[in-house]
């Protein structure tokens, strides 16, 4: 028995050494299959890229879909590239449609690639509607919402300046701040704003939306595409729709950048020591006592003082949802910004909702909505911090008090800082907005659309303004302090409400005949529109009671002494009326006609029997391209040539009725006994019975044309505007009332060109475009022979026949008088006793005498020309953007240093001023008493030329296949540089000076123009 149990645990070990070799075998054997069938997968697939007339692309990329590996095709269109089955190759070229073949069991694939049709079919959206833009005869520029997002602004708008030819952007600095757009130039003397259509709702801003919530923007310049607005598309138009939902899974998007922004380019004063050895000098020269500097021996630059580098932060989260019969959209977005003057700072928070029905498969109903609360920036002026004398101290820690100026100063400037620092936020402001719609729509009889919307636009402000009791340091009163000012309290109030509703009926019928040769599209419809405002002003001061408490909750004006109250008001209505047609059509693709037709009736001139005019437009293209005898030109994509000529009309007037004047105050009369006096009053002025709303007549003539595989596109055109029928006031003889009529013409014209390149050389992509304007700016006529409209604070801005609008009128300076004998050889100066060391002005008229007659025109506001350019590069996952614009031909009329009411601090370049015969030509002697030395002359003229390094942005994006493993659809991360190099010839802040219609272009303290840095992240689940 023990044997046998000896023998039988023998064999079980036996067998279980021999079971444990087996399953390493086993195990050994699974590990090489495994290792062989990986290795298996990966294998290398090769082929050939070819265009549709099979010739083969050079650098054609293949890329691996979701990632980052990649190649590209040789000389012979041929490539190779290492894979598994599973992959998806993509396939692409500039401007053609890109391909994605799955690799599964192939080892050799073949490609050819098609031309991207939507090059040709591109869709933008026009006046009531859309339309593919090889179809029209105008000039619309496209923008997509991408260019606006992750830009640190405001106001949208801001982000386009120099990406869009024909459109002049001037931006401030401000916090908050809307820019200016001029498109195409000045129109008229009466106001230059291009109306804003926000998702079909006419408007005069759009300062209440968000970047991130733009789906896209449509620029109208030409009369082709504006005269469907008729009285409203005078000075171009700007269309906006905001983001809707695309079908497709729910997406939320969350976008946040923050950074801060710098004054980088800050106007060269003198220092305090050279301030003393300037202003001595000048005491000197003007007879006065020498000044007594105890005391004042600071070193202050005021600038530095006032300035601090700003906070700035935007950030927006979106969502986003849609079925075959459902979508909805939401975003909700914050903005804070701070201005680079201390105590600055302005909030937006906005809100974007929208839902669309598909109740059938042919009717559908949705609404839109957009709204925002802003609180304005308090903001203050840089003028003080450039007049201030630098030997002042800022603060005195003994009182605890900020320093009184100098006795030179003090009556008339204060220490900036009483501005910045103690009058810090004394303006509390709120601004509301809510904008929307609801629409349904229809689709009929195979061919037929319409559209009933009923829009509705509310905007809410109210102000109140506090004067706070002020006290400085002053060593020479009693007492050491002194109080600023009436030294009592008052506050100011005002309340503000305008409300736009409007309603479109629109149906549009489109169709092909005669197997696709005839293809229309027509549009026929009817608007209203109804625009209120009302707005009241009221103000208290202290008076004898007790002051106002420095307190933004005791700042209504049913506090102070009601004895000293003060108020006001503003208020109007009006309503426009319109019907509307527009054809578009083009036989076999290639011959294409525009034609649009509207009626306006409006309020504003209800009182004269004009109320109702029409504006019509025609337009005509020819795409050549599609002749026959054109297509054995391979290099040739696309050419087309379009001309249009139309009518437009314009009732930006700062009057709502022009032809109903209100009443104002005149003289009393004294009736009865006892006598009582009774007040008079007369028309403000005197309209003309025929008057009617300013009219344009404007046409234009260009071309496109996509050449080299539709890498190279290139377009320009030339255009001329003539605005007639100018409302224009006519002065009173002898003091009488004036007049207004249509008694004025203003033509301008000039020439755009837009080129963009765009290519892949395999992993690498990259961008470039530039843009050019030009432009001429001629007032034809206005009111009668030799009559002008002056403006500006010099009084310095002139519009006349024959010259621009706005034009710099004084005296040429032909240099400085060096000597007796150069004046006594000089023409004679009958407008003042010269000495040397004084401005010599030049004889324009060769009358040997200098005379108001001499005066001329001396600079021209409007550039002659604005460009831009852009350049994008793009590798694997890492983009660059660089935005460059800027302009010429233009002059800036300085004015801030030229008054005699104070003292001022000395501009840098004084210090090469006349101090003897032969030290300077251009500076004259310093002396406040020589006035004719601050006469409006191009002494005060300096070049408006600059260029700007306008935008960079680096970003990096993470890629899909990396991110699905943490369940995100996107994320990128960016870096933006606004604002980063300007190269300019102005002494100012900037170059960059807006106005109005009639004065603009003037440097009267603008605020700085700061660069900006921000850092922000994008991320989609």
């Amino acid at each position: 028995m023990e044997k046998f149990n000896a023998m039988r645990t023998r064999l079980l070990q036996h067998l279980q050494k021999k079971a444990i070799r087996s399953r390493s075998i086993m195990t050994l054997v699974c590990l090489l299959l495994a290792t062989t069938s990986a290795f298996a997968q990966t294998k290398t697939v090769t082929g050939t890229v070819t265009d549709a007339a099979n010739e083969p692309l050079i650098g054609a990329s293949i890329l691996v879909q979701g990632t980052s590996t990649g190649t590209i095709t040789d000389m012979d269109g041929k490539y190779s590239i290492s894979v598994t089955p599973d992959d998806v190759l993509v396939f692409s070229y500039v401007g053609m449609t890109s391909q994605s073949v799955k690799v599964g069991t192939q080892t050799v694939i073949n490609v050819t690639l098609k031309e991207d049709s939507q090059v040709l079919a591109e869709t933008v959206v026009i006046g009531y509607g859309s339309a593919k833009k090889r179809d029209l005869t105008g000039s619309i520029t496209n923008i997509k919402g991408e260019e606006l997002a992750n830009k640190p602004a405001m106001n949208p708008l801001s982000s386009l300046q120099g990406k869009v030819a024909g459109v002049q952007i001037v931006n401030s600095g401000r916090a908050g701040a809307d820019p200016e757009i001029r498109i195409r130039g000045t129109n008229s003397i009466n106001g230059y704003k291009p109306l804003y259509i926000v998702d079909g709702l006419f408007n005069d801003n759009i300062n209440f939306l968000n970047p991130e919530d733009i789906e896209s923007m449509e620029i109208l310049k030409d009369p082709s595409s504006l005269a469907i607005f008729g009285v409203r598309g005078a000075n171009g138009v700007i269309i906006i729709t905001t983001k809707k939902a695309k079908e497709g899974q729910t997406l939320v998007n969350i976008n946040t950048s923050f950074g801060f922004k710098k004054v980088v380019d800050k106007v060269k004063m003198v220092n305090g020591e050279q301030f003393k050895e300037l202003y001595s000098e000048q005491l000197a020269n003007q007879g006065d006592a020498p000044f007594d500097y105890t005391g004042w021996d600071a070193n202050t630059n005021w600038q530095d003082e006032i300035f601090q580098n700003a906070f700035i932060t935007n950030n927006n989260i979106s969502i986003t949802g849609a079925s075959p019969k459902h979508s909805f959209y939401l975003g909700v977005g914050y903005s804070y910004e701070q201005g680079n003057i201390e105590h600055e700072k302005f909030s937006k928070v906005t809100i974007n909702a929208s839902n669309d029905y598909k109740i059938t498969d042919f009717l559908k109903v949705g609404f839109q909505f957009n709204g925002a609360r802003m609180l304005p920036a308090d903001s203050k002026q840089v003028l003080n911090a450039l007049r201030a004398t630098p030997i002042a101290p800022v603060y005195n820690n003994e009182y605890g008090l900020y320093t009184a100026l100098p006795e030179f100063q003090k009556a008339q400037i204060n220490n900036p800082m009483v501005d910045v620092d103690l009058k810090a936020n004394t303006t509390k402001a709120e601004n509301y907005r809510a904008s929307g719609n609801i629409y349904g729509e229809v689709d009929f009889l195979k061919h037929f659309k319409f559209r009933a919307t009923f829009s509705m636009d509310y905007a809410s402000n109210n102000g109140r303004t506090y004067t706070p009791i002020v006290k400085v340091y002053d060593s020479t009163v009693n007492g050491d302090i002194a109080t600023l000012g009436t030294g009592k309290t008052e506050v100011s109030q005002f309340k503000e409400n305008e409300t736009k509703v409007q309603s479109d009926y629109v149906l549009t019928y489109t169709n092909s005949f005669d197997n696709g040769n005839h293809n229309l599209t027509a549009t026929a419809g009817f608007t209203t529109y109804y625009n209120s405002l009302s707005r009241l002003d009221g103000a208290r001061k202290q008076g004898v009671g007790l002051m106002i408490p420095n307190n933004p909750d005791k700042w209504f004006v049913s506090i102070g002494d009601a004895a000293t109250a003060t108020n006001g008001s503003t208020q109007w209505e009006r309503s426009t009326l319109s019907m509307l047609a527009r054809v578009i059509y083009n036989y076999k693709g290639k011959y294409l006609f525009n034609g649009s037709f509207r009626r306006d009736g409006s309020s504003a001139f209800s009182y004269t029997g004009n109320e109702w005019q029409n504006f019509f437009s025609l337009g005509g293209g020819w795409l050549i391209s599609e002749e026959e005898f054109m297509k054995d030109i391979k290099w040739l994509d696309m050419l087309k040539i379009k001309a249009s000529y139309g009518t437009l009309g314009n009732q930006n007037l700062d009057r709502a009725y022009p032809a109903e004047p209100l009443l104002s105050n005149a003289y009393s009369a004294v009736f009865g006994k006892p006598s009582i006096i009774y007040p008079g009053y007369q028309l403000a002025y005197l309209p003309n019975p025929n008057l009617r709303w300013e009219k344009v007549e404007a046409w234009e003539a260009g071309f496109e044309t996509n050449l080299l595989r539709n890498r190279l596109h290139f377009e320009g055109v030339y255009y001329k505007k003539n605005t007639k029928d100018l409302l224009a006031e006519v002065p009173g003889i002898s003091g009488t009332v004036p007049g207004i009529g249509n008694l004025g013409q203003i033509q301008n014209k000039g020439v755009e060109m837009a080129v963009t390149w765009r290519d892949q050389i395999g992993e690498w992509g990259y961008t470039v475009s530039a843009n050019l304007t030009t432009i001429k700016n001629e007032v034809k006529s206005l009111v009668q022979e030799g009559y002008s409209i002056i403006a500006g604070d010099k009084q310095q801005s002139y519009t006349m026949a024959g010259y621009p609008i706005g034009y710099f009128y004084g005296y040429k300076v032909a240099g400085v008088y060096q000597s007796q004998a150069d004046i006594n050889s000089s023409p004679e100066n009958t407008l003042a006793t010269v000495t040397p060391g004084d401005l010599k002005f030049a004889d324009v008229n060769g009358d040997g005498k200098i005379t108001p007659e001499d005066r001329t025109m001396i600079g021209n506001p409007t550039p002659k020309v604005t460009y831009g350019f852009s350049l994008g590069v793009n590798y694997r996952n890492w983009s660059l953007d660089i935005d460059m614009m800027g302009q010429g031909g233009n002059q800036i009329f300085r004015t801030w240093d030229n008054y005699n009411f104070a003292q001022f601090n000395y501009m840098e370049q004084r210090l090469g001023r006349w101090h003897g015969e032969g030290t300077s030509d251009s500076q004259p002697l310093l002396n406040s008493k020589h006035s004719i030395n601050t006469l409006n002359s191009d002494y005060y003229i300096e070049s408006g030329r600059f260029f700007r390094i306008r935008n960079v942005q680096l970003a990096y994006a993470f890629d899909k296949s990396l991110l699905a493993k943490i369940r995100l659809q996107a994320l990128k991360v960016y870096v933006n540089i606004q604002n980063l190099k300007t190269w300019k010839h102005n002494t100012g802040y900037t170059p960059e000076l807006g106005g109005t219609a009639t004065a603009f272009g003037v440097d009267n303290g603008s605020y700085p123009v700061p660069a900006v840095y921000t850092f922000g992240i994008n991320l989609t689940f």
